[in-house]
């Protein structure tokens, strides 16, 4: 069963030794952000249920890891979080599947 995503449309790449990335960023106004917060809170929920205690640096040998940074732009007033999941080509595979990301 895919889980639809609606703020986050994430692109892929791809390293010379197999490991994924997947990078989204969403900017909405801070009335959205708690949506958008909640989703990613749904990415990172499937990561560590499905890949249980395996999150880490992906050079040392873990499956999967996550960067989220967050900003907060006045002028026009909006709010920028960005997301990266990277991953082993198994880890990329499912959350490709779950997710629908093409």
């Amino acid at each position: 069963m895919t889980t639809e995503l609606r703020y986050l449309d994430f692109d892929y790449s791809e390293d010379t030794e197999g490991h994924g990335t997947f990078d989204a960023m969403a900017s909405t106004p801070p009335d959205k952000t708690p949506e958008v917060k909640e989703e990613i809170a749904r990415v990172l929920a499937w990561a560590e249920a499905t890949f249980p205690h395996a999150r880490g640096a992906i050079d040392e040998g873990a499956t999967w890891d996550y960067d989220l940074q967050e900003t907060r732009e006045d002028k026009p007033r909006f709010n920028t979080v960005t997301l990266s999941v990277s991953g082993t080509e198994d880890f990329c595979t499912a959350l490709r599947e779950q997710f629908a990301l093409d």
